[in-house]
């Protein structure tokens, strides 16, 4: 049976059925890879992946970018020791962190190509993942505010971000901690493939370098209002064993709340940017 391509319906994304990720042939990996640079988000219900397998799949995208210990995949969870854990702990604060629309690594040096993740034990209710589309979101916008957003560029920040949520992180707590100058990054990235622009945009946004303060704020909050809004949205609702595959370089994701005394447990795998064309302006 060939594979089957469903778009969502919304202006970014792509229901993959009929293939396995475990045994994928060239003509296979081809196809889903022309589709990843069009559809930008890809859903592969039902395939129940191991660990080593999601790496292995997440290797066709580029370099994996290690998180954690030297861990190719890490946990999302709201137990990882099996215990329920305080709203306000450092970890339980990153879990809330998450549930703000952000793209992978953009306070790094170096931001991220692409992100898998796949679901392994999920809530009952709400869980669920939302993607938005920040290339159909700078298509949208007016040629003046494109032209005027071209010449613009950000500090990005997980110090920053997560402050916003009422966390204070030292420097060193984990990945994105770090001293130093925030990365710069443009405010419209042109895929490195595509060529399509896209606001490169988010939570962890600091401070627009050619902006002040109340300035950048009132232009990253309207800019990600616009962005977010239907039809440049999908939401997916969980099932174990779904794996969804998206394009950091032109979406930004959010986590939904659920109820917290319920488990969520999704594995996580990280792409590596491409230095050339990823890196920030002061990297």
């Amino acid at each position: 049976m060939p594979i089957s391509i469903e778009p969502t319906g919304a202006t970014l994304g792509a229901v993959i059925r009929n293939v396995d990720l475990r045994t994928l042939d060239e003509d296979t990996w081809a196809a889903i890879e022309q589709a990843f640079l069009e559809h930008a988000l890809l859903i592969f219900p039902e395939q129940h992946l191991t660990e080593a397998e999601q790496v292995q799949f997440a290797e066709r995208f580029g370099d994996i970018e290690i998180l954690v210990d030297d861990r190719k995949s890490i946990p999302i969870s709201n137990r990882p020791d099996g215990a329920i854990l305080g709203d306000e702990s450092h970890h339980m604060q990153l879990l809330k962190g998450n549930e703000g629309w952000h793209t992978d690594s953009s306070y790094m040096p170096v931001s991220a190509k692409a992100s898998v993740l796949s679901a392994h034990v999920v809530p009952k209710s709400g869980s669920e993942t939302e993607w938005a589309d920040v290339r159909a979101a700078y298509d949208a916008l007016d040629e003046e505010t494109r032209s005027s957003l071209n010449e613009l560029n950000a500090y990005h920040c997980y110090f920053h971000s997560q402050a916003q949520i009422g966390h204070k992180v030292e420097v060193g707590a984990g990945y994105g901690f770090f001293d130093g100058e925030p990365p710069l990054h443009p405010l419209v990235k042109i895929h490195p493939v595509t060529k399509r622009p896209a606001l490169f945009i988010g939570r962890h946004i600091k401070r627009i370098a050619e902006l002040d303060e109340a300035e950048s704020e009132q232009l990253v909050q309207k800019l990600m209002f616009f962005s977010c809004q239907s039809p440049r949205t999908y939401r997916h609702a969980w099932r174990p064993g779904d794996v969804v595959v998206w394009d950091n370089r032109c979406v930004l994701h959010r986590a939904r709340p659920y109820d917290q005394r319920e488990e969520r447990l999704m594995l996580h795998t990280r792409v590596k940017g491409d230095p050339a064309t990823e890196s920030a302006l002061n990297a």
